[in-house]
């Protein structure tokens, strides 16, 4: 009886580990990066504040990269989906770069891997160490905003502005999801634009 006994009090508190803990709420009023950057707004205008792994939180330090890094991304992807979708219509001249030679844009990595991908590759190189690498550094110590080379296309009026740089973030995040998804649909169907 006394061994029933035991056994049954060590079940019932070794069963108290797995117990939930009391939720605490916390109430602070500090600020977090949603309300020091915009962006945090859905396709349709409503709030949306996007960070399950609590990174702006944890490394605070490294927004303004992360805010540089997200734009130009999601430029780079605006432009990718642009090239993707235009070089299944459009080929520049050249034998090496026809329809013949490439019958599909998603094979122009493959066939010309050997030429003009190493120059590419090295002009790509070329601007990140002249210009982002300096950028990137000049926003982190705050002397400029993220994604800001100073061309003069924006405009005067703040509310305009505001919208104009929500539309751009908007955009690029649509970007990097589509630039994803025409390379996957290409790949698996074997086929160009529309990619069915």
């Amino acid at each position: 009886m006394t061994k029933s006994a035991a056994a049954i009090l060590a079940l019932a508190a070794s069963a108290s580990a797995f117990a939930p803990t009391p939720l605490t709420t916390k109430n602070t009023a500090l600020n977090t990066v949603f309300d020091d950057y915009i962006g945090a707004q859905d396709f349709k205008g409503g709030k949306f504040e996007f960070d399950p792994l609590n990174l702006a939180e944890t490394y605070s330090p490294l927004v303004p990269f992360f805010r540089e890094a997200e734009l130009r991304h999601g430029r780079t992807a605006q432009l990718a989906v642009l090239g993707f979708i235009v070089t299944d219509f459009v080929r520049i001249p050249g034998d090496a770069y026809s329809f013949d030679a490439i019958p599909k844009t998603i094979d122009a990595h493959n066939v010309l891997l050997e030429g003009p991908m190493h120059q590419l590759l090295l002009w790509i190189g070329l601007f990140d160490l002249v210009i982002t690498i300096p950028a990137v550094q000049a926003t982190m110590d705050g002397e400029r905003e993220a994604g800001d080379f100073g061309i003069a296309f924006t405009s005067k009026d703040a509310k305009t502005q505001e919208r104009y740089s929500m539309n751009e973030l908007l955009h690029g995040r649509l970007a990097m999801c589509a630039i994803g998804g025409i390379a996957t649909q290409s790949v698996l169907t074997g086929n160009g634009f529309p990619y069915v």
